[in-house]
């Protein structure tokens, strides 16, 4: 195999990438801008080397806590929980939400392999048990998957009812996830989120 196409079979294997589109990037790279290249490479292995997950709530960081947690002006009483990191971007990129975040990873899929111990999950609860959250919002997809961690969530909580539990979902088509809604829908979830019971 050439290293044109060890390069396009790279490209190939991102999120949303498909042949013609490997296929072009790796053009344009090597062909109309290769003074591009250099910058690319040292922008991925620095990326590589330096970022790591943030130590308190699993979002991308390069010291020990994200640029969120670090944050004094937010309010860490309130934790959005998500699925994924771009799920956490997407809520961020809607402007509308000033507390912190918990990402899992993932979620519950017994069928897929994936239990509780895949999941940033024991994380999370040992934040709550620590104290100071009083709130947690439960931005998971309004799937089978998504119910299954939010229940598994709940049941995992200090009982008394000290954590408030709500769960984002007016604005978000069944089957969907944060990811790929727009900023004004999800800046209408979290302002209409309920409690989750």
């Amino acid at each position: 195999m050439s290293s044109f196409e060890q390069l396009q079979q790279q490209l190939k294997q991102l999120p949303g990438l498909g042949y013609r589109s490997a296929e072009r990037i790796a053009l344009h790279l090597l062909v109309e801008k290769p003074a591009r290249l250099p910058a690319l490479v040292a922008a991925l292995e620095a990326a590589a080397r330096d970022v790591r997950r943030c130590t308190r709530c699993g979002h991308l960081a390069e010291a020990e806590l994200c640029a969120v947690c670090g944050d004094t002006r937010r309010d860490g009483g309130v934790v959005c929980v998500v699925e994924h990191v771009p799920d956490l971007v997407a809520v961020e990129r809607a402007g509308a939400y000033r507390g912190v975040y918990h990402v899992l990873h993932g979620r519950l899929s017994p069928i897929h392999g994936v239990g509780p111990e895949q999941l940033n999950l024991a994380a999370l609860l040992a934040r709550v048990a620590t104290g100071g959250v009083r709130e947690l919002i439960l931005a998971l997809g309004n799937d089978v998957e998504g119910e299954a961690t939010c229940h598994y969530v709940t049941q995992h909580l200090p009982a008394g009812g000290a954590v408030k539990v709500s769960r984002i979902g007016f604005g978000l088509p069944s089957g969907g996830g944060v990811l790929y809604a727009d900023p004004v829908t999800l800046k209408s979830a979290l302002e209409a989120r309920r409690e989750y019971t």
